[in-house]
């Protein structure tokens, strides 16, 4: 028996197969991730058009600086996993866990820059429902933008925090030999999702951040 058809999922005549099932199966899961995004982005495009003044507001109160740091962050890791892909089809394994634990530092690191800017929220009295007090006067519908901005970056996190998981089983099954050239879907599959997330977040910048200039 052919080499391709012994390493194949016995649901799967040979590789190949496979192969196109994973790639179909994660662009119908994007796919369906995109719609959901959407409705938020879209939510946010109406409140924002109809509240500009207290968006551009509420935008001026976030760290840009933290914000601009974590796009850098999210892209590095982007070419980290894109270079643990690329490990995979050649076969190198080393490589392949060095590349995914260094996606993993990075995602972690965006999630502790996150979480710093979460807790000056916090301290500043900027999370919506919750005792939101900013200092001095503000326009009445900045709420409205924060509970957006909370919504948006909470969802995303979520997702980084799934993908960090992710990375991690990736991790084990390489470290057992897990994936060959022939043979690494999961890998391929986690990359195009950990893509996906830094690109929402590539988005969610300059909708977040830089409403009205900076």
């Amino acid at each position: 028996m052919p080499e391709s058809h012994a390493m194949a999922a016995h649901q799967f005549d040979d590789l190949e197969q496979q192969r196109e099932a994973a790639s179909l199966g994660i662009w119908v899961f994007i796919a369906t991730e995109i719609m959901f995004f959407g409705g938020l982005f879209t939510g946010y495009t109406v409140y924002r058009t109809q509240y500009f003044a207290s968006f551009v507001a509420g935008s001026h109160l976030l760290d840009l600086k933290l914000g601009a740091v974590n796009t850098a962050v999210l892209i590095c890791s982007s070419l980290t996993m894109a270079l643990a892909v690329y490990a995979a089809q050649t076969g190198k394994r080393k490589l392949l866990i060095l590349f995914l634990i260094f996606t993993m530092i990075l995602g972690t690191g965006f999630l502790g820059i996150k979480f710093v800017e979460y807790a000056t929220k916090y301290h500043h009295h900027l999370i919506p429902g919750f005792n939101f007090a900013p200092e001095g006067v503000y326009p009445p519908q900045m709420q409205l933008y924060f509970c957006f901005y909370f919504a948006m970056t909470a969802l995303h996190a979520l997702h980084m925090i799934i993908g960090l998981g992710l990375l991690a089983a990736l991790v084990i099954m390489a470290g057992r030999g897990r994936f060959t050239p022939e043979s690494h879907n999961p890998v391929e599959a986690i990359g195009i999702y950990w893509h996906f997330v830094d690109i929402i977040w590539i988005f969610l910048f300059p909708l977040l951040y830089l409403v009205g200039g900076r």
